[in-house]
This record gives structure tokens, C-alpha cells and sequence, in this order.
């Protein structure tokens, strides 16, 4: 089964149309729309900002270990 994928913007008509498509006349095909939605800014509030590692090298939760009790 060959695939073939093409990004599309819905215009204000709610209409598709997909010009040349890789398959013969005649062929079957399965036709699925699934709508991406974008990803908004606040979604990940701190993507870009400054950070800074304090004690990075030291241990973190180590008497929560029972091997170390």
C-alpha cells in the first residue's frame, strides 16, 4: 500500500481539493482528515527563558534511597 500525505489550510469555504494524486483511475483508496492543532505559547511557559544549574554534580533525594539507609 503506497501512502501519500498533503498539508492543506481549510479556507472560509470548508472546501478540499487535492489535485494529482499518485494513483491510477479506478484504484481504491482510504481518505482520512485529521486536523493538527497548533500549539500555543502558554502551553510551555518557561520554552526560551534563562536557566542556571545550582550544584549540578551533587546527589538529589539521596536519603530517599533505602540502599543508602
Amino acid at each position: 500500500m503506497d501512502n501519500f500525505r498533503i498539508e492543506k489550510i481549510v479556507p472560509k469555504s470548508r472546501t478540499i481539493t487535492i489535485n494529482k494524486l499518485p494513483f491510477r483511475s479506478g484504484e481504491k483508496v482510504e481518505v482520512i482528515v485529521k486536523s493538527q492543532k497548533r500549539t500555543s505559547r502558554k502551553r510551555y511557559p518557561l520554552r526560551g527563558k534563562p536557566y542556571r544549574f545550582v550544584d549540578p554534580f551533587e546527589p538529589v533525594a539521596q536519603n530517599d534511597w533505602e540502599a543508602n539507609q
